[in-house]
């Protein structure tokens, strides 16, 4: 057999190229030898150290398909342990309750008690907790891992959301909206010691001790067109608390024609027999109106997400020596806010599409 012209070339690339593998420039060092320069097989596996029974392997690889003989065939691999109805009935019984298998009392399934389950109800299979753990981790399941959810019975849940967000994106004009909530229960509390703070490489660290000076209640309007804060601290939070922050809130906003405000059904937002929403309506010139988020809705008024951002940055780490620190430091975070860094959040959602109903008519 003689070697054609593209055969000698990619033989000498594969010869001189310095990224060559190794196997592949022994296979091609024995073809090379043999149809180029004519050597016997048993002069060749002297000459690279083989035994003669390789040169002949790799000599009968080329002959049969020529340049791709010399790679190596596809690997088969041990066959499956488990079946695929195995593996399917594991992601099952994950996907289940514990206490359907036997597991009274048990919320939430771990590695152990699901490998006991898989080995109990699943017919001829005997499965380790690691592959167990591997078969979870191709379908990307956490059974151990959950998210609260909140189900909202509104029946007008997509609707009244949809109203709420018109407010965010398109405001009407000659009109300001804010969204209204209270921040209740905040702790001044003391740390036993010092915050630490960090050092390259290392967190810092707060005690974990504390001794408790009380609590307040933080009353806020959050501006969605401007990001500006209205606040009050205060100890308690009951319907005449909530009345004195919206006279708070109506004399900040006395030059406008319109003022809307975005908050959640607790039963002071709401009339109440007293009429309380009319009569403070009447006294300000009819100019406000009231939206209500539907109920379990929360992530709706945007005033949640500045709570997020003064639980993090002020209240979380905070050492409080009393009620009166707390609050300084709560009003001087929100001043802090207004002056440099208040901003209107970025509303992304556009709300829920809705279908019309047509009733058909016999």
């Amino acid at each position: 057999m003689l070697l054609t012209q593209e055969q000698r070339n990619e033989l000498q690339t594969i010869l001189h190229s310095h990224k060559s593998e190794q196997r592949l420039f022994l296979r091609a060092s024995i073809i090379w030898q043999m149809f180029e320069e004519k050597r016997p097989a048993a002069k060749v596996a002297q000459n690279l150290q083989v035994s003669v029974k390789t040169v002949r392997k790799w000599k009968s690889r080329f002959m049969d398909q020529g340049m791709d003989g010399l790679d190596d065939l596809p690997r088969l691999g041990a066959p499956p342990k488990f079946r695929v109805e195995q593996r399917c009935e594991v992601i099952a019984i994950a996907c289940d309750k514990p206490e359907n298998y036997g597991f009274e009392g048990e919320a939430i399934w771990t590695l152990n008690t699901l490998t006991e389950a898989a080995n109990k109800h699943i017919d001829d299979l005997e499965i380790s907790r690691s592959s167990v753990h591997r078969t979870l981790t191709e379908v990307d399941l956490k059974p151990h891992r959950t998210n609260m959810w909140l189900h909202s019975t509104d029946p007008e849940f997509k609707e009244k959301v949809n109203d709420v967000v018109a407010l965010y994106n398109e405001p009407p004009q000659d009109a300001v909206v804010l969204c209204v909530d209270e921040k209740t229960g905040m702790q001044a509390t003391e740390r036993k010691y010092e915050t630490e703070g960090p050092l390259p490489g290392k967190k810092g660290k707060y005690e974990h001790h504390y001794k408790r000076h009380g609590t307040l209640s933080l009353f806020s309007a959050f501006n969605t067109q401007t990001g500006h804060v209205t606040a009050w601290c205060n100890k308690t939070r009951k319907a005449e608390d909530l009345l004195a922050f919206m006279d708070i809130v109506a004399g900040e906003h006395r030059d406008k024609e319109k003022i809307i405000i975005i908050w959640d059904n607790l039963n002071t937002h709401h009339e109440g027999r007293s009429k309380r929403w009319t009569q403070f309506n009447e006294k300000h010139g009819n100019k406000f109106e009231f939206y209500y988020t539907p109920i379990h809705a929360s992530w709706v008024n945007q005033v949640e997400i500045f709570f997020s951002i003064l639980q993090k940055r002020c209240l979380k780490h905070g050492n409080f020596r009393s009620v009166q620190d707390l609050q300084a430091k709560i009003m001087a975070f929100i001043r802090r806010w207004n002056e440099k860094e208040g901003h209107p959040f970025n509303w992304t959602f556009r709300g829920y599409p809705l279908q019309s109903q047509k009733k058909e008519v016999a």
